[in-house]
């Protein structure tokens, strides 16, 4: 149980570092309260390593009581990409007893006001940064991500986008002033006056819909942009990454009890094997936001059916990067490889088309064909990967079956530039660690268009053929246009084709990263300066994060009476 903490102390507490959050979505300058090297935890009350992995071991075989309302059964099947058997076992809800006693707690929650909403928010994400080492393993053991990005992916950067998220909805509720003194001349007669006072009220209960590869970076915008704005959350995990959320809700729900505040507000809503209870909770009356990363054909459910709801989703697109000339080509190679290497490409920012003229390309090195330019690829991917056990911290192991028969199927979608292999990881024989495949692929040919032109999640990437840098846009628009992006990726030297990409890019809203060849990736992204989607293409109707995500999460109710 957590500590009690009176109001007073939490904003004492927090509120210089809500203040440093907002100061930096206004600057979109680098800033981070959470450490991203591991040697940075174990003080001050927090997990060092050794003792973050004793409580992750802890946790397994054993059953996670949240003492929530309406259990009726024990649930569970977790087992680690890595080969690990979790055996954590969970409340199972019966909702109609769940869900009334969430909203029993929402009067309090919302006469507390933004402030105190916001400073118990960052003291859930203290306490599970105390944590993160136990995190990193629970993220690592459900994604298949590998230790170190599971710790910053999972950890600090998932942190810093629910704390994003905090700040963007401080932010908007505080735009209208509490109260206000309203005085109309009337001439002669005496004015009309009021008295104005301005409430943000919640919409109900949000639904937060996890997803497989990046449960706690993509949870955590929705699940605190909800719960800060007044709304009491239910998290419903996806099956094979339960862990990592269900310890947030259980940190919540401990914060919640320590300030005073019904526990009920935020809860878990994990599902026996095969039952697919988000459809049944993402139509109930009582859900009135959801939060969704996952694929299209879902999320375009959620959107057509949950009409009671508020909906924000991230679906999938089909990432592209042109390249047509470069002043670094050593470090062009190097960047695309890293980019698609990165836990095996199961990244929704991950590149897919590489889009290149047929006729070659310019670069610092001279003149390069589109035949040399793969090539040159798959020996950077190649001499990135080749000691294994770098590869295996890079790539981490494939997530599921899905993926692993996409990227044996697409070696027969066009000739092989990159043969993907299989590499031993010695300390989880378990694993499925696969390197990447490059296909070359004509553009101009229909059968072609088939292939690049549809998502193909995992380590797959197609470098396409076109006849010239414009074909090359004109193909980014209409990829952009009908498959939606998460990112897009250019390089180029010449100033009218840059000015070209980037209109594109501003004219179908998507994320454009330009002749990235250092230590920046076209597939990340910083909390409180990049960000991550735009809410403009079909890849997703929701950017993490900004105004809009929060600002219709909650109302804002008027109370007028004569002065």
């Amino acid at each position: 149980m957590a500590a009690e903490l009176t109001a007073h102390e939490l904003i004492e507490k927090h509120r210089p570092t809500l203040d440093q959050a907002l100061e930096a979505i206004r600057t979109r300058a680098y800033w981070s309260p959470h450490p991203e090297h591991p040697k940075a935890y174990g003080e001050n009350g927090g997990l060092d390593a050794a003792a973050g992995k004793a409580a992750f071991d802890a946790l397994l075989g054993t059953r996670l009581d949240l003492g929530q309302p309406g259990t009726d059964d024990w649930v569970g099947g977790e087992v680690s990409p890595y080969g690990v058997e979790l055996g954590v076992t969970y409340p199972h809800a019966d909702v109609d007893v769940l869900l009334p006693a969430m909203r029993a707690g929402q009067r309090a929650w919302r006469d507390a006001g933004p402030e105190v909403r916001a400073v118990v928010c960052l003291e859930i994400l203290k306490r599970i940064s105390d944590r993160t080492h136990e995190f990193a393993h629970a993220v690592m053991h459900t994604s298949g991500q590998a230790f170190m990005m599971a710790f910053q992916a999972g950890g600090p950067h998932a942190q810093d986008r629910g704390l994003e998220a905090v700040a963007y909805a401080y932010a908007e509720q505080v735009r209208t002033p509490e109260a206000a003194e309203w005085t109309k001349p009337q001439g002669k007669r005496d004015p009309l006056a009021l008295t104005k006072a301005f409430t943000p009220v919640p919409r109900g209960i949000g639904l937060v819909i996890g997803c497989n590869t990046f449960p706690t970076w993509n949870g955590y915008p929705g699940l605190f942009a909800s719960l800060a704005t007044g709304n009491a959350v239910l998290v419903k995990p996806h099956p094979r990454a339960v862990l990592p959320l269900a310890l947030t809700v259980q940190v919540a729900r401990d914060v919640l009890a320590g300030a005073g505040f019904d526990p009920n507000l935020v809860a878990l809503a994990a599902e026996r094997s095969g039952e697919g209870i988000a459809k049944t909770l993402a139509t109930r009356p009582e859900i009135r936001i959801i939060d969704y990363t996952g694929s299209t054909s879902f999320g375009d459910w959620l959107e057509a059916n949950a009409r009671q709801a508020q909906v924000y989703t991230e679906k999938a697109g089909v990432n592209t990067v042109i390249v047509h000339s470069t002043g670094d080509y050593k470090g062009m190679l190097s960047n695309l490889a890293f980019s698609l290497s990165l836990y095996s490409g199961q990244m929704c920012t991950t590149p897919q088309n590489l889009l290149i003229p047929r006729d070659g390309i310019t670069t610092d090195q001279g003149p390069k064909t589109f035949d040399e330019v793969t090539a040159d690829l798959a020996r950077a991917v190649d001499g990135l990967l080749g000691d294994d056990a770098r590869a295996n911290a890079l790539l981490g192991a494939i997530v599921n079956p899905d993926v692993k028969a996409r990227l044996e199927a697409a070696a027969g979608l066009g000739e092989v530039a990159l043969a993907s292999r299989e590499i031993a990881n010695p300390e989880f024989p378990g694993a499925v660690v696969r390197t990447p495949v490059i296909v070359k692929l004509d553009g101009a040919k229909p059968d072609a268009e088939a292939a690049y032109m549809s998502e193909c999640f995992g380590p797959v990437s197609f470098a396409v053929a076109v006849d010239s840098v414009t074909d090359a846009v004109e193909l980014l628009r209409r990829t952009v246009r009908e498959k939606g992006a998460m990112t897009v990726g250019a390089y180029t030297t010449d100033a009218g084709t840059e000015e070209a990409i980037q209109e594109v890019c501003l004219e179908e809203a998507a994320q454009l990263s330009l002749n990235l060849t250092g230590g920046v990736y076209v597939n990340q992204t910083a909390a409180f300066s990049d960000f991550h989607g735009s809410g403009g293409n079909p890849a997703a109707n929701a950017a993490l994060c900004d105004g809009a995500f929060v600002a219709n999460r909650f109302r804002v109710v008027e109370v007028r009476r004569e002065a």
